[in-house]
Parts: C-alpha cells; structure tokens; sequence
C-alpha cells in the first residue's frame, strides 16, 4: 500500500540546518508531485513547499524561500527538505504528502489535492 514515511526532524539551535527526507513507497514517485506541510501547535496546517514531476518545478511559502530547498530522488523514491538558517517560527511537525496530481503550484499546495499523508516528523527551533 502507499507508504510516506518522514524522517530527519530534531531539536536545532536558530540559525542551524536540519534535512528532512520522506520516504515514499506502494506507488511510482515519478508520476506524482510531493509536498512537504507543517503545523505548529495551535496553528493550522500550512504548505510549506513542493515538487513537481518531470520538470522539476518547486514553489516554496513566501516565509522559507530562499531557506528550503525541496528535491526529489526518484530512483530511490526520496523526497528531501533542506532547511537551513532555521527559526523559532519554523518549529512543526513536518509532513510529506502524494499530491493527486503531477504538477506542482502554490494554489496547489493544499491538503484539498494531498491524498496520501506521511505521519510527520517534528523539527524544534530553541536556543
């Protein structure tokens, strides 16, 4: 069956950098745009980034661009979220998603047309 597991998530000082990887099983991930959401205590579940299929295009929140990087390994069937110069406000559980489509937007990035969800892993910001 479809499987998205995340893994990578941990407790990093501001400033610092963490790597998320969703591993994705059951399905080609090749056919299939990924997301990555977030949601923070209290908070609803918010896009923060994803990637489309065969052009490999990325959309990223307005709060991470230039942050995260999102990027894809087919072959392997990864999925990967690089987070570097890390904050407070970015503290979550992360969460993969198979979208249901093959492309990639940021009127996209909802959970509206997200069909399969991993279980999420969660990323602390604290000094």
């Amino acid at each position: 069956q479809v499987q998205l597991v995340e893994s990578g998530g941990g407790l990093v000082q501001p400033g610092g950098s963490l790597r998320l990887s969703c591993a994705a099983s059951g399905f080609t991930l090749g056919y299939y745009a990924i997301g990555w959401f977030r949601q923070a205590p209290g908070k609803e579940r918010e896009g923060v980034s994803c990637i489309a299929t065969s052009d490999g295009t990325t959309y990223y929140l307005d709060s991470v661009k230039g942050r995260f990087t999102i990027a894809r390994d087919n072959a392997n069937n990864m999925v990967y979220l690089q987070m570097n110069s890390l904050k407070p406000e970015d503290a979550a559980v992360y969460y993969c998603a198979r979208a249901t489509t093959y492309y990639c937007s940021g009127s996209h990035l909802r959970a509206t047309y997200m069909d399969y969800w991993g279980k999420g892993t969660l990323v602390t910001v604290s000094s």
